[in-house]
């Protein structure tokens, strides 16, 4: 019976020292729900299909930075116009564990160890894009395909910024 209680006080401390060292990360890095982020979902979604063309912003086709720009920007936010740029906007960086759904999700697709493409995520490990690959178009895709070492961070941008 010792024993027992022994081992259930153990693992109860445990678990408390795990959540509040979860907590503490979550306050230490500024990480919040994203408000607005059922709106850039809402607005992707309809863009489903619509052409990659580069330097344009809509609405009849997209690169991908102008993509999120261009989603963030139909309510009421406003994003620099690159992907690079949109990367070093104010906020802590998210790694994959704590992405929630409207976050900017940003990537190293040439493997030179610069930013130059983004997306929004959508939860379970997808996102939208506006892709220049064989998709050439505004598509879905897994974080776990072919994008899964491209991935560098994300961000959560607020609707009030």
């Amino acid at each position: 019976m010792k024993n027992s209680l022994f081992w259930l006080i153990l693992i109860t401390i445990i678990w408390v020292v795990t959540v509040q060292k979860e907590k503490n990360f979550l306050k230490k890095h500024a990480i919040q729900k994203n408000i607005a982020s059922p709106l850039q979902v809402v607005f992707a979604r309809k863009n489903l299909g619509k052409p990659y063309i580069y330097g344009k912003t809509g609405p009849n086709g997209f690169d991908c930075s102008g993509f999120v720009y261009s989603m963030y920007k139909q309510s009421g936010v406003n994003l620099p116009r690159t992907s690079l740029s949109q990367s070093k906007v104010k906020g802590s960086k998210i790694s994959r564990n704590f992405l929630q759904i409207g976050d900017v999700l940003f990537f190293d697709t040439s493997n030179k160890g610069e930013v130059n493409h983004s997306g929004i995520y959508l939860g379970e490990g997808k996102f939208i894009h506006a892709s220049s690959g064989k998709e050439n178009a505004v598509t879905i895709s897994n974080l776990d395909g072919w994008y899964k070492d491209k991935f560098k961070w994300g961000k959560r941008i607020n609707a009030d910024k």
